[in-house]
């Protein structure tokens, strides 16, 4: 009688998780909080952008800006005529921002404006590159902007690829690129969208400053502990 073996016809391998569910799944991590900035945010700014390495500032201004042109660019940011969004982390960092400039209308093209992005070293891979272009976009839409423009590099890759997949025309000049993206006309969706997504940003930033002040007092009350043990045992000397 031969031997018995394990009956391997019936086993059914692990249940693969449906499409619609990991769908899903992915779409709650996709949400990021991202803020309008305003005035008050410009040191922020300054310190994000100097935080960047000399690569991705040759690719987010077109050249290798020192320490004093970023600081001239930042002096002169308008908050009241453009928009500038951004991602804080825990800490209140500023790990990515987009400037949203608007341009003076052209005789034959009107209601214009041009995209900026950059994200820190330490938050690459997140997709906060592509999150600021979507809100960008439907910032300008429900602004009445007709045609985004981005100015790239043409070895800027990632950038003009976000743009592609947006359904942007690129035309490449040599080194340098040009996107053009025509925007949708608004909608009472997106104007719900927008405030929606402003007022949950806006409860993210909160919390995150609640929670940074939180940890500054900790970090206080740890000095103080460090302090006063250091004095005891000088005293005991």
């Amino acid at each position: 009688m031969p031997e018995s073996t394990p009956d391997t016809q019936h086993s059914h391998p692990p249940t693969a998780p449906q499409p619609h569910r990991v769908a899903a799944k992915e779409a709650a991590f996709r949400w990021v909080p991202i803020r309008s900035l305003s005035e008050r945010h410009r040191h922020r700014v300054l310190t994000h952008l100097l935080g960047l390495e000399p690569h991705d500032r040759y690719l987010r201004f077109g050249y290798a800006a020192s320490d004093a042109q970023i600081g001239r660019y930042v002096d002169l940011l308008d908050f009241r005529r453009d928009e500038i969004f951004g991602v804080f982390n825990r800490k209140l960092e500023l790990i990515a921002m987009a400037h949203l400039a608007y341009l003076p209308d052209h005789p034959n093209e009107r209601h214009l404006c041009e995209f900026g992005v950059s994200v820190s070293p330490k938050a690459r891979g997140r997709g906060y590159g592509s999150r600021l272009f979507d809100h960008a976009v439907l910032h300008a839409r429900n602004r009445y902007v007709e045609i985004m423009i981005i100015h790239a590099l043409s070895e800027n890759t990632a950038m003009l690829k976000i743009a592609r997949k947006a359904g942007a025309t690129v035309v490449r000049d040599g080194s340098e690129s040009e996107a053009r993206l025509k925007l949708p006309p608004e909608s009472v969706g997106s104007h719900l969208e927008e405030l929606v997504e402003g007022q949950a940003a806006e409860l993210d930033y909160r919390f995150k400053h609640g929670a940074h002040r939180v940890d500054q007092l900790f970090d206080l009350f740890h000095e103080v502990r460090v302090g006063m043990a250091k004095a005891g045992r000088s005293t005991i000397e």
